[in-house]
């Protein structure tokens, strides 16, 4: 499996504080069946994201994992208006493996209307924005159309493989179940931060995808979509965006 979002570098964010503990983490991944990762840390106004720090933590965990697991680094990268500036100076330092796909998270407090072009500027630009974990996103999940609308004029969107088991509780999971139906999730990635409440883990998440949706769309969330996205190639797997289900309205007299 393909991995495309982990807070795995220590030192960098929230995620592990020393490359012990990275390296806790990596071997996790292994026993669990994955192969490739991207080290994806915070980019925002609490974490400052350090392309060159970026590429020396990889290189020295890299160096310690002697290639049992393949290292790739991108960003979790905040819409900001500081980091927007900073993209249009170099964007492919923020990219997966340092192609054109970009993860881009939202607040949970509030996302502009404007946002809605600059997603569209971006692909413009010739990058392809990955929306993370919107089952997670208050705002997205009280109005889920904006979501779709996103996916409709091109955009990507990444669920948590923790949201599919249960971890964030169950309104998170039954997003990320309903928007998997509805073909607005392209890929499932752990957004691990820690060896123990937040495991690089996506195996007991592939297991559920297989038995809800069927192997084929387990292989395309956690395989073959992480796997061109990594590779900077089209993914092979897009669905057909579906219309939510009206929810049926009771009426008392």
């Amino acid at each position: 499996m393909f991995d495309i979002h982990c807070h795995l570098l220590p030192g960098l964010d929230d995620g592990p504080d020393s490359l012990e503990q990275s390296l806790l983490m990596a071997e996790a991944a292994i026993d669990d069946g994955i192969t490739h990762v991207v080290c994806t840390p915070h980019c925002n106004s609490t974490f400052r994201f350090d392309y060159e720090r970026v590429q020396q933590a990889r290189q020295e965990l890299a160096a310690r994992l002697h290639g049992r697991l393949t290292l790739a680094t991108g960003c979790d990268f905040h819409m900001s208006p500081e980091n927007l500036a900073a993209l249009k100076r170099g964007a492919a330092l923020y990219c997966i493996n340092q192609h054109d796909c970009l993860l881009v998270e939202f607040s949970d407090f509030s996302i502009p209307q404007a946002m809605d072009q600059v997603l569209h500027e971006m692909q413009i630009a010739g990058l392809r924005p990955i929306v993370t974990h919107p089952e997670r996103n208050s705002i997205l999940c009280k109005n889920p159309e904006r979501l779709r609308n996103w996916v409709r004029q091109g955009c990507r969107a990444q669920a948590t493989a923790g949201a599919l088991t249960g971890v964030f509780g169950p309104q998170a999971q039954r997003h990320a179940q309903e928007w998997i139906a509805q073909g607005l999730i392209h890929f499932v990635a752990s957004d691990a931060h820690n060896d123990r409440g937040r495991p690089l883990r996506l195996a007991p998440a592939r297991e559920q995808v297989a038995r809800q949706f069927g192997e084929e769309k387990a292989r395309a969330l956690f395989q073959e979509n992480p796997r061109a996205a990594f590779e900077g190639r089209p993914l092979p797997h897009v669905p057909e965006v579906s219309e939510a289900p009206r929810r049926k309205r009771f009426f008392f007299f």
